[in-house]
């Protein structure tokens, strides 16, 4: 599986690439990373058909998550979307939702919640 994680923190590839080292070293998921959604549309338009999962979060600058999410359902219907909040903002789950995520989870994320729905 090929996942495409997009957060505006550069850590954030360091934690997954720890959370799920044993997992990529088997070959069972490998990473993109995108800082911004804009980047994040650049790199689906040459790697759209290797992705199955986007991973996103909600609140980063320029384009932000759900606008991000509307763009690739629009163009990626196949694309599975999930988005990820420090906010557990009903507003924004309700309109994630209406644009077609998949899933949702709220920070700190739970990487063994995470991983299920990754690998099964």
């Amino acid at each position: 599986m090929k996942v495409m994680v997009v957060d505006d923190e550069a850590d954030v590839r360091l934690l997954f690439e720890q959370r799920f080292r044993r997992e990529v070293r088997a070959g069972q998921i490998a990473f993109y990373f995108a800082l911004s959604g804009e980047e994040a549309l650049l790199l689906l338009e040459k790697i759209s058909g290797d992705v199955s999962l986007l991973l996103s979060d909600i609140n980063m600058p320029g384009m932000n998550g759900l606008a991000l999410l509307k763009a690739v359902k629009e163009k990626h219907q196949h694309l599975r979307v999930f988005m990820i909040t420090a906010y557990g903002n009903a507003e924004y789950q309700q309109r994630a939702v209406a644009y077609g995520c998949d899933d949702y989870f709220t920070k700190p994320l739970d990487f063994g919640v995470l991983k299920e729905k990754l690998l099964t």
